[in-house]
């Protein structure tokens, strides 16, 4: 009765199927055993069954996409166990890809691709059918490629002719460098303008940010290659706004000194006191310590010569500065000065200064001339000016020997020689020397001084 009622309420229920239902007639019965595992064969039952309609189902189904497309001709399609196989083959590695893709949309375990490439003439048919259905597109687009090159073409010929004026960029820049910078910037400009109009009407824009990228990237990588290029460039660019010095200028570019002949986009070209052409990159230039001794035409030399120790070197100073003051080309203002710096081994050191007039006076020459006029003055004043070293000459017919009246060898009293007075001796010639000048100006004739970038409107820093 029991096991009737049971059945009834299961039927009602709809779950006669349900693990439930199996054990009940084992729990009616009262076999513990049965009731225990009942359920995990239904289980098991249940996760290892597949329904082999269902593959089949999946099979045709991919069969019938894969008819649909010319690539996928050639795709055989198995399905076991939820596991789809593809083999045969297919045109291009895309055309593989994108079978083994339309695989996996579906409810599947996995997809096991093995679709060959067809490399045989027969299976790049359809390679070569796109490939002229493509140049047809190109074909037919002919005339709108044409109206995007001349567009294109219209604005390149705007963009060099506009670059073209210099003389207008030259009223708003400071100088010819600035203007080539100008008008390159135009003309590059115009560049990329024309090609991303062009590209737009044919509709390859894409094409165009690849091209840019690319471009980019092949900037940056040229950066760093060039490094050194692109620093000189920049500080050409520097020098020209700024301009240190001018043409003539007479410079110190750390160790290398020399006149100015120009400044060229690449280097200052220097003209050596040598006469020879000296060519600095504008790099070093931009980063060197320079001196320029033009900027202010007057200009102080110093030597040191050195006195007995048992002299008055305050006296000896004041007797060399007063003799540098009484020399023609020596400044009154700023007044001619001697520092006691040291006191040597043999002698107290003294620093004479003078100040010239560049314009009037070599510096060279001012300083060649000051030495010997304070020296002679010192010794004539009777100051000893020693030596660390002495060369001791006993013959009486050398022409360097310090003595004169000799009379004989026994010892009659020598008298040291005097020195010709100041007064006698010959002006001394302390002109300029023009030479370099000279030189400098014939470069300055030469066609390449067009290219110079020094400006004498702009001021000098």
């Amino acid at each position: 009765m029991l096991r009737l009622v049971a059945a009834c309420w299961l039927a009602l229920a709809g779950v006669a199927a349900s693990p439930l239902a199996a054990a009940l007639p084992a729990l009616a019965t009262g076999d513990g055993e049965a009731a225990q595992t009942a359920p995990a064969e239904a289980d098991g039952a249940l996760s290892d069954e597949r329904d082999p309609a269902a593959d089949s189902r999946l099979a045709n189904r991919l069969r019938g996409i894969y008819d649909q497309v010319d690539e996928f001709s050639g795709i055989d399609v198995a399905v076991s166990q939820g596991v789809v196989r593809l083999t045969g083959s297919a045109p291009s590695q895309e055309a593989i890809d994108r079978a083994g893709a339309i695989a996996t949309r579906f409810d599947v375990v996995t997809v096991e691709n093995d679709i060959a490439r067809d490399t045989s003439l027969s299976g790049t048919a359809s390679i070569v059918t796109a490939l002229l259905d493509r140049l047809r597109d190109a074909a037919k687009m002919l005339p709108l490629i044409g109206v995007a090159a001349l567009i294109g073409l219209a604005i390149l010929l705007a963009g060099y002719l506009l670059a073209s004026l210099k003389f207008i960029w030259r009223i708003f820049t400071p100088n010819r460098f600035m203007a080539d910078l100008v008008a390159s910037a135009i003309r590059f400009a115009s560049i990329i303008f024309a090609l991303v109009i062009a590209l737009d009407i044919i509709g390859a824009t894409a094409l165009l940010g690849a091209v840019l990228g690319g471009a980019g990237v092949i900037g940056i990588a040229l950066g760093f290659a060039m490094r050194d290029m692109v620093e000189n460039y920049v500080a050409s660019l520097m020098l020209s706004l700024r301009q240190p010095f001018r043409a003539r200028d007479l410079v110190l570019i750390d160790d290398m000194e020399g006149r100015v002949v120009r400044l060229t986009s690449r280097a200052t070209v220097l003209m050596t006191l040598d006469g020879n052409h000296l060519r600095i990159p504008n790099s070093t230039v931009f980063k060197a310590v320079i001196v320029n001794f033009t900027r202010n035409p007057q200009r102080r030399f110093e030597f040191t010569l050195g006195v007995d120790a048992d002299d008055d070197s305050t006296a000896a100073a004041d007797l060399g500065r007063d003799t540098l003051a009484g020399l023609p080309f020596i400044l009154d203002d700023p007044v001619p000065e001697a520092r006691i710096v040291e006191v040597g081994d043999s002698a107290v050191m003294i620093r004479f200064l003078g100040w010239i007039d560049q314009r009037e006076t070599d510096w060279h020459k001012a300083q060649s001339a000051a030495i010997p006029a304070v020296k002679n003055a010192l010794e004539g004043a009777g100051f000893g000016l020693p030596e660390p070293i002495y060369r001791l000459r006993f013959d009486p017919r050398s022409a360097s020997l310090p003595f004169e009246n000799i009379a004989d060898r026994d010892g009659v009293e020598w008298r040291a020689k005097k020195p010709r007075p100041a007064a006698e001796a010959e002006p001394a010639d302390v002109a300029p020397n023009d030479e370099i000048e000279q030189m400098v100006e014939e470069e300055r004739d030469s066609p390449e001084a067009k290219r110079d970038l020094l400006d004498h409107r702009r001021p000098v820093e």
